[in-house]
């Protein structure tokens, strides 16, 4: 990765953004929400923050996300027991004020906070919100453990908590494991202690929405409506064009200073899908935020000198980090083709991940070379030994698999979104590679996540192009998209795509995540995903480095591996006096100053 580059325009900031919300209609109960009014601690509460997903969401019903787009519009009225904080990932408590855990680190009994209270809502009688409680906790953890066909993570406490199995087979009538005590307490046991049990309740699949919303709107319904507890309520829902929120002024959390949160008045979410579009935008004053910013794009949003003369460019921060996010092609198990080992080893061996890397994306990236685990702390990924490219080895095995030369190997599609263009960009390199080295042929066919999504799940496509970001910070986030129980389909819910079987895979695996002692369990997740590269489930590609431009007048909007965004503690700072860069290259009589 070209870490100077980052660094050099960390500090740099360029013009000025001329507004921190842009002109609004205001009503007359919130007034103007773009005006700031300063708080305890040097913070300014109010303010519009304008952000775009380049994908359109796929659901809003927590249960069956598992998207990073949906997930980043869900996040801002649904939470759970715990949140991850944004800075550090530690977990915190959220709807859970406290827990505590028996000696044998098997029964977890929860608190919950007091005085939460549910969004207004026409589920609810007279349409106002009520306080959330335990009862609410218990029916959507219940849900998480069922097969319901909207429910994307049947497999996530499975062999977890106590009694999902004999839910899931429909000999129980609840999860045994999960008991109501009282209004403000619950029990959760556990078949093995599980030290990542808060990570894992701070999913938003584990988010907590009340039963009234269900059985108002239906999972049909639940689809384009939210009711939640979190900061922000949606007041307009249109996918693929706008999602707006606006402040939830009964939110339960105050910040160090006991001011209330959030700070923000309203969030607006836009879909512009194409990244140059996205672009203009933000240049143009209509976005603060751009996620996943290509490399080759950071020149065009600084501009040339003599635009920075003229007071043309706009100011922005530049934020990256190496994202807990991977970049694989899937292989179908089940296909013709890729049931062949040799196959998909010979694609893996193929693929020439450096170049990739250097040339097509310009430096920002790491390549995958080890698992399919990304580099985080802990976790010995320098161990797996993954592929390098060797084109010469890659034909040895396209023959041995009946395919010398590619002769006889049937064309391909690879089905993908286009992800702003990048993600066409990396195919186009790959297609290539895959013809020169193993002579066989691969076209494209791209179409939004939105339609991605559904495909891949049931099972309809036999080569795609997927990333996976990490959920908690934990090698279990991405190792248990290959175990067995974790299987797509009517004979269990889940995100093995490529329907893998591995009795051997399912045993280190299952081991694990039940070892307590953090090297053992690490060392045995690094097993595990030795054998998906010896397997060759997948083709793993690169991991992500996180790069985005900010609005410099926000503050408490932390950068992490995750891309976790907690939008309650983000607020804006007064505007300054215009700053040009050209100003800090020149001297008061307009000289060129001296280089230091």
């Amino acid at each position: 990765m070209k870490s100077f580059k980052i660094f050099i325009l960390s500090s740099i900031f360029i013009g000025f953004l001329a507004s921190c919300g842009g002109a609004e209609e205001a009503t007359e109960e919130e007034g103007d929400p773009s005006v700031l009014e300063k708080v305890e601690g040097g913070k300014f509460s109010g303010g519009i923050l304008r952000v775009n997903s380049i994908e359109d969401f796929t659901s809003l019903f927590p249960v069956e996300v598992n998207d990073v787009y949906s997930t980043h519009i869900l996040s801002n009225t649904y939470e759970g027991l715990f949140r991850f904080d944004q800075k550090t990932l530690e977990t915190k408590p959220a709807l859970a004020e406290s827990f505590d855990i028996d000696n044998s680190k098997t029964v977890y009994t929860f608190q919950i906070r007091e005085g939460v209270m549910f969004h207004d809502d026409d589920c609810f009688s007279g349409g106002t919100g009520r306080e959330m409680d335990a009862n609410d906790v218990k029916y959507c953890l219940d849900y998480v453990c069922s097969t319901h066909e909207a429910n994307k993570w049947s497999s996530l406490f499975r062999d977890v908590i106590v009694g999902a199995e004999e839910y899931q087979s429909g000999s129980a009538k609840e999860v045994s494991g999960i008991k109501v005590v009282d209004k403000y307490t619950v029990e959760v046991k556990i078949n093995d202690p599980l030290s990542s049990l808060p990570d894992m309740l701070a999913l938003m699949s584990t988010a907590i929405y009340p039963k009234e919303a269900v059985d108002h709107y239906g999972y049909d319904g639940l689809r384009n409506h939210m009711v939640g507890t979190g900061p922000f309520i949606a007041t307009s829902i249109e996918n693929g064009n706008k999602v707006e929120f606006k402040k939830n002024k009964n939110y339960w959390r105050t910040d160090e200073f006991g001011n209330q949160l959030p700070f923000l008045n309203r969030v607006e979410v836009s879909f512009i899908k194409d990244k140059k579009a996205e672009l203009d935008a933000f240049k143009a004053d209509e976005l603060d935020m751009v996620w996943g910013l290509p490399v080759e794009e950071i020149q065009n949003i600084m501009g040339t000198l003599e635009e920075a003369k003229e007071g043309k460019n706009k100011e922005f921060e530049v934020q990256s980090v190496n994202s807990l996010n991977i970049q694989y092609y899937g292989f179908k198990f089940t296909d013709e083709v890729f049931s062949n080992k040799n196959v998909r080893l010979a694609f893996n061996y193929a693929i020439d991940r450096d170049s990739l890397v250097e040339f097509v994306l310009d430096g920002e990236g790491v390549p995958a070379h080890n698992g399919f685990v990304p580099p985080m702390s802990g976790y010995p990924y320098e161990t797996v030994n993954g592929f390098k490219y060797d084109p010469v080895k890659a034909k040895s095995l396209m023959a041995k698999a009946g395919y010398a030369n590619g002769k006889g190997f049937p064309e391909l599609t690879i089905s993908l979104n286009k992800s702003g263009g990048v993600n066409v960009k990396i195919a186009e390199f790959l297609i290539s590679m895959l013809q020169n080295n193993l002579g066989v042929k691969v076209t494209m066919e791209t179409m939004p996540m939105s339609e991605l999504f559904p495909k891949v799940e049931a099972g309809d496509l036999d080569f795609w192009r997927f990333g996976w970001i990490a959920d908690y910070p934990d090698p279990a986030t991405f190792l248990n998209l290959f175990h067995s129980t974790n299987q797509d389909g009517p004979e269990g819910q889940g995100n093995n795509y490529f329907s893998y079987l591995n009795p051997e895979y399912d045993k280190i695996f299952e081991a694990a995540i039940k070892e307590i002692d953090v090297e053992k369990r690490n060392k045995l997740y690094a097993q595990a995903d030795q054998i998906v590269i010896d397997d060759a489930v997948v083709m793993p590609i690169m991991f992500n480095v996180g790069i985005r431009l900010l609005n410099p007048l926000l503050k408490d909007f932390d950068i992490n591996e995750m891309e976790y965004r907690d939008l309650a503690v983000v607020n804006f700072k007064e505007k300054k006096d215009k700053v040009r860069i050209y100003d800090n290259l020149v001297d008061e009589e307009g000289n060129p100053k001296d280089p230091q």
